[in-house]
């Protein structure tokens, strides 16, 4: 797939390229709305996979209210402004990014496309839009071969810190070494969250040995194991098990910047104290997300959140995700100081409907509807849409 070929001079000009077919009778093969894509995508995954992507923590209502939680925050037009051209081009780490979005990690990637590559599939939807993977640790293919297939487009690293430092170590340095251009550490996910849909099916994948690829293939892992994946896979996802979910504290920090010259993105960062002194710890970037609610039930919407924390980050810049779900939902978390938003379960239904480009088509759909809410509404760069804010409304 060609980045160049699929990208447009307006991220709007895809309902162009989409009304254009429909005149011919080709419609959408995966839709370009939400609703309708979750329900198309709830009909066609297997029940083991939809039921961890769609499942959340408890009775789910953080998971359902960080979604909803934007409708209670509006923006207000502005008129007679010349938006015939638009940029949304931003600007992370030193990297100078087409668009202000990026998608999401998520642990069950790999699992959502049929031939069970969904990380390489998501890969190559980054290569073609430009839109960066955060590629998360649980992946179905090694780090190196993802990265790859991102092509010129950067990828981030996300890590589940192991309690083995050398492990630790040995994932930070391979994805420095594949060319990933930040660590993300997840701090919220030492221990897994209470997940009733996961618990009353009995299932867990990588219980099961999937997407487990990153330690599979990991050299340290392999000598801790002391013999081949294959000769015993049960011991495999034993050892993974024992390993997994290191608790970490401000102390550790000193370490993480230690492990290598990567910046350092603290994710699930949420109170505006922890933020400050994130930014005081000289964190690269501060990433507020609570999880999609998936890890903890009963808290407050992460949108309701970010203005707080990116108040207290000053000049370091602030990433978001959880319950983005459109164009707008974008528009709005830019709007309230977030530098780059990340997409998560969109993408992941395009993915299991139609595989890369269809990955392509959901995160090109969000890009093209956000571009058009700011032409609309008299926004021509994201600095102006900063400028005119979210109020809170109802």
């Amino acid at each position: 797939m060609s980045g160049e070929s699929e990208r447009v001079a307006h991220y709007g000009d895809y309902q162009n390229e989409l009304y254009g077919a429909g005149l011919r009778g080709v419609l959408p093969k995966v839709p370009v709305d939400f609703a309708t894509l979750e329900a198309r995508a709830t009909a066609a995954m297997p029940r083991y996979v939809l039921d961890y992507v769609q499942g959340g923590c408890g009775d789910e209502h953080t998971q359902r209210w960080n979604a909803e939680a934007f409708r209670h925050w509006g923006m207000v037009p502005r008129m007679l402004v010349d938006t015939a051209t638009r940029d949304l081009t931003t600007e992370l780490f030193g990297l100078a990014l087409p668009s202000p979005i990026f998608m999401a990690p998520i642990g069950v990637t790999g699992i959502c496309t049929q031939d069970g590559h969904g990380d390489i599939a998501a890969a190559q939807a980054s290569a073609a839009t430009g839109v960066p993977l955060m590629l998360s640790t649980l992946s179905n293919d090694p780090m190196e071969a993802v990265a790859k297939a991102c092509g010129d487009t950067p990828a981030f690293f996300q890590l589940y810190t192991p309690k083995d430092t050398a492990l630790a170590e040995s994932l930070v340095s391979r994805a420095e070494a594949a060319g990933y251009k930040a660590i993300v550490v997840t701090l919220d996910t030492w221990v897994t969250g209470w997940r009733p849909r996961d618990l009353n099916s009995g299932n867990f994948p990588q219980l099961r040995g999937h997407v487990l690829a990153n330690y599979f293939s990991d050299p340290v892992f392999g000598k801790l194991l002391g013999h081949a994946v294959a000769d015993d896979p049960a011991a495999a996802v034993g050892l993974w098990a024992r390993l997994f979910g290191k608790v970490l504290t401000w102390d550790d920090l000193a370490w993480l910047r230690g492990a290598t010259k990567l910046p350092i993105v603290l994710k699930g960062i949420c109170h505006p104290d922890d933020a400050a002194r994130a930014a005081d710890a000289g964190v690269d970037a501060i990433y507020c997300s609570n999880h999609g609610g998936r890890q903890a039930n009963g808290g407050v919407a992460a949108i309701d959140m970010l203005p707080g924390v990116v108040a207290a980050a000053g000049d370091v810049p602030v990433l978001f995700d959880s319950g983005v779900r459109s164009g707008s939902d974008v528009v709005k978390a830019l709007a309230m100081g977030a530098r780059a938003v990340g997409v998560g379960r969109p993408y992941l239904y395009g993915l299991a409907l139609g595989g890369a480009d269809g990955a392509a088509h959901v995160l090109r759909s969000i890009l093209a509807e956000a571009d058009l809410m700011m032409a609309v509404n008299g926004w021509p760069t994201l600095e102006a849409v900063r400028a005119a804010g979210a109020a809170r409304q109802g």
